[in-house]
């Protein structure tokens, strides 16, 4: 009895001077995370997320994280425009200094124009398959349905009536909307004079990378390049279609692994299509492959341990 209450006394003593369990801050950034749609995107859809599992993902380890919405179809400044009122009303919100954009697809030239135009709001642009050196897709569009044509005139009414799906499911029916605005900020041309205004993390050469840091701001970009990647996602069969366009380069079904290169380059041949670049389809992914969600955890550490 007497060996028993000795060693529940130096239990006693021993239990308070353990350490308490650690809360989970792997992605707790210094400054908010702002998660930026591509085109015919939103925030959610009948409450599921154009960043499927992310936010709340990212949230589960400690980082501030807003979805933008912008609109579905429009040139890349003028959703710049937009988003960067929702980056200010976010800074206003949280009294952070900055913020850290994450733009997928059409997504990211709109993260560019903000960065360009704000550097002292922006820590980070992460581009995420993004459309940085145009997409030889939208020029195959372009060129099926060229400007004044009655092919284009189809082509946008079918636009539109996506689009009002979309701003239906998704709340999103006050934000203008021009797909032919859109459509021409995504061909390589249209996206070359985007460049020459808004060069900030650009590549100079051909498939390289482009600089660290502009302005204050730093710069990074993954993408993926396979176009099936689940026999259970409806979107590989498109994919596997649209990535015809590339005549064998590398793409992801929507953007060339090259024309997506900015600032420095996690990686461009991720096993992901476009829409695995933001754990889309609900999830059906290459299960072979590093999982989406946690490439954007991985990444959030990342800036993290850069003081961003």
């Amino acid at each position: 009895m007497r060996m028993f209450t000795r060693f529940m006394l130096l239990l006693a003593l021993i239990v308070p001077i353990w350490p308490a369990q650690a809360t989970d801050t792997y992605t707790q950034t210094r400054y908010p995370i702002v998660l930026v749609h591509g085109i015919f995107g939103y925030n959610q859809l009948f409450g599921v997320d154009y960043f499927y599992r992310v936010p709340e993902e990212l949230r589960r380890s400690g980082a501030q994280v807003y979805v933008a919405q912008v609109s579905a179809t429009n040139s890349n400044e003028a959703r710049g425009e937009e988003l960067l009122v929702q980056v200010q009303q976010i800074l206003a919100l949280t009294g952070a200094k900055k913020v850290n954009l994450i733009g997928h697809s059409q997504g990211s030239p709109t993260s560019r124009y903000v960065a360009s135009v704000r550097p002292d709001l922006v820590a980070s642009v992460t581009s995420v398959g993004g459309v940085n050196a145009g997409s030889k897709l939208a020029d195959v569009v372009r060129g099926v349905a060229p400007p004044g044509s009655v092919s284009e005139s189809v082509a946008s009414k079918v636009t539109d009536a996506l689009v009002a799906l979309i701003n239906l499911g998704s709340g999103g029916s006050g934000l203008p909307q021009d797909n032919l605005a859109a459509l021409d900020a995504l061909t390589t041309v249209g996206t070359a004079a985007f460049n020459a205004k808004y060069p900030e993390g650009m590549p100079t050469a051909t498939c390289g990378q482009g600089p660290a840091q502009v302005n204050g701001v730093r710069y990074f970009s993954w993408s993926g390049a396979q176009s099936f990647t689940n026999f259970f996602d409806p979107s590989d069969a498109l994919f596997g279609i649209t990535a015809l366009a590339f005549n064998g380069e590398p793409n992801d079904g929507a953007i060339s692994s090259c024309a997506s290169h900015l600032g420095i380059v996690i990686r461009d041949n991720y096993r992901m299509n476009h829409l695995d670049e933001v754990n889309q389809f609900l999830g059906l992914t290459d299960p072979f492959e590093v999982n989406p969600v946690t490439m954007y955890r991985q990444h959030a550490n990342r800036l993290q341990q850069a003081g961003l």
